[in-house]
Order: structure tokens, then sequence, then C-alpha cells
């Protein structure tokens, strides 16, 4: 059977994820479980200037050792990303053992989940990914994606996503709510970026229905 992945959005906001190594692809991975309000413990010997810095900065946990088995003890994610290919195995083991997804740097038969390239923007985040065969091409299909999403975009995202809670908030029926959605839906991209949340409600909102 042909391997296949399922993409997912972890929230991982206070949850603690444990990377161990401290070269650059450990430090690129801590940036971004910063980014997405992870907790970040980090294991290693040796470590970039960059790690050192989120440390001194108490933006990460750092345990500047070689790692030991229980180092991964209440973790939700676990990243090897070592030179080392005993260490990696000892991490893969424990994660195992405790049941914790792991990712491993360059061995995709060691991973339960790969990194997508990604694009951000605003609350816009798009993932890319080849199923872990041509990473190469992940990457340029994110400058091209990258090009297309223009800040019209990203401001279409927060107006949207604005009226759609007021919609939550405000309209019990959920019949109406997706008709009102779809209108929004038929209207340009350009167009409703540049809308006020009342501009919406006036053009969207069936009127005398706002309530129902």
């Amino acid at each position: 059977m042909k391997e296949s992945y399922y993409p997912l959005f972890f929230r991982l906001a206070g949850k603690l994820c444990v990377v161990v190594g401290g070269g650059r692809v450990a430090e690129r991975k801590a940036r971004a479980l910063l980014a997405a309000g992870a907790r970040v413990r980090l294991i290693s010997p040796k470590n970039t200037t960059g790690i050192s810095g989120l440390h001194l900065q108490g933006r990460i946990e750092l345990a500047a050792r070689q790692y030991r088995e229980g180092d991964l003890e209440g973790a939700s994610l676990v990243f090897a990303a070592t030179d080392d290919g005993e260490v990696n195995r000892q991490v893969r083991e424990e994660s195992l053992r405790l049941s914790i997804p792991l990712n491993a740097a360059d061995s995709p038969d060691m991973c339960d989940f790969i990194v997508p390239s990604l694009i951000r923007k605003g609350p816009v985040l798009i993932a890319i990914s080849t199923s872990g065969l041509l990473p190469l091409l992940s990457k340029k299909l994110r400058v091209e994606i990258t090009k297309s999403l223009t800040s019209d975009y990203t401001a279409y995202a927060r107006r949207v996503g604005l009226f759609r809670k007021y919609l939550l908030e405000h309209v019990e029926n959920s019949r109406l709510r997706r008709e009102i959605m779809k209108r929004v839906s038929k209207a340009g991209v350009r167009d409703v970026s540049r809308m006020t949340l009342g501009e919406m409600k006036k053009r969207f909102l069936t009127p005398g229905r706002e309530e129902q």
C-alpha cells in the first residue's frame, strides 16, 4: 500500500514540545514551535548562537547536555534533530514507548509526521507537502503561492473572520448563517477586504432578519 499522510494543524499553544539537537535545523524547529505558541524544551550539549539567545531571552528551556531517557516526559511532540544516528534512535524508542509523535530530520522512515513547507501571512497559514518525496518542489511551490497571496487575502481573512464571529454570536439559525456566508463568498476579495464590519452587515445581512 502506498504511504500517504493525513494533513492536520495542531493547536500547540502552551503545550510542551521537545527538540533534541542544537544545530541550525534544531533552531528552525524551535522557532517554528515558538511561533505556534508552544513551550519548547531543547536538549543538546552544543548549540547555535541563536538557540543560546532564545534561552537567554527566557523563550525556551535549554538542557545543555546529552539526551537521556526521561527527557520526553510530558511532551506533545518530539523532534530528533541531531547528526548522531544512535541518539536519534534512542529518542525514537522513547517516543514510541510514550506514544508521542516524532519527527526526525532527514530520516523519513523514523517519522510519525513530516513538517510541510509553510506560508504564513497574518491569519492565513498554507501548508505544502510532497509527502516527503521531494522537499525541493515544496519550496518552489511556496515561492509561487507566496507571490499570489497578496495583502488583500490577509485583510479578507480578518474581515470575514470577524463577520463570521458576529454571525455565530447573533444569528442562531445555522441555515441562515450558511446562506449569508454564501453571499460573502460570491463577493470579490478586494472589495470585501476593504469593508468595515458595519458595511458587511449592511450588504450581506437580510434586512430585518439579523437576529434570527
